[in-house]
């Protein structure tokens, strides 16, 4: 090999590692100091605080449940849509319009609470840490935040 060529393969690797060094203390600094808490703006999901093991079960059970009640989620959709439609007419019919919403809100109930049955039923299966752990979990998401973004 030339000497020109032996400087340019020195320089050529001198670079890689100097990007690999890089990336290996940028990782080791976000693997230290990374934060578990959900970035602003982000709802956390459910159990996002369960060990990851439990977490996943706790969601496919979710999961299920919301699978369970498709039907009465497509009809909430329905009646969504039939809201919309005749909130488009030239005339508009509030008496239907009021109907149609109330359809779609008590579909939204029927969902909700057939979701949270499951949840009351999976949580009954946890230990106390990890009921404690839900619980740290829903009083973060009420609480108030600033007004100042």
């Amino acid at each position: 090999m030339t000497d020109s060529g032996f400087r340019w393969l020195a320089i050529g690797l001198l670079l890689a590692n100097t990007f690999l060094l890089c990336a290996l203390v940028g990782g080791g600094f976000v693997y230290l100091y990374h934060s578990d808490t959900p970035p602003p703006g982000r709802l956390p999901l459910a159990g996002e605080q369960l060990p990851s093991r439990t977490r996943a079960d706790f969601q496919k059970a979710l999961a299920e449940a919301r699978r369970e009640v498709r039907s009465t989620v497509l009809q909430g959709r329905q009646a969504r849509v039939e809201a919309a439609a005749l909130l488009g007419k030239p005339e508009l019919d509030a008496e239907a319009l009021a109907d149609a919403l109330e359809k779609a809100r008590d579909a939204e109930t029927a969902v909700r609470a057939a979701v949270e049955k499951r949840a009351v039923d999976f949580v009954a299966t946890l230990s106390l840490d990890e009921r404690r752990r839900l619980a740290d979990g829903l009083i973060g998401r009420e609480a108030p935040r600033s007004a100042t973004k």
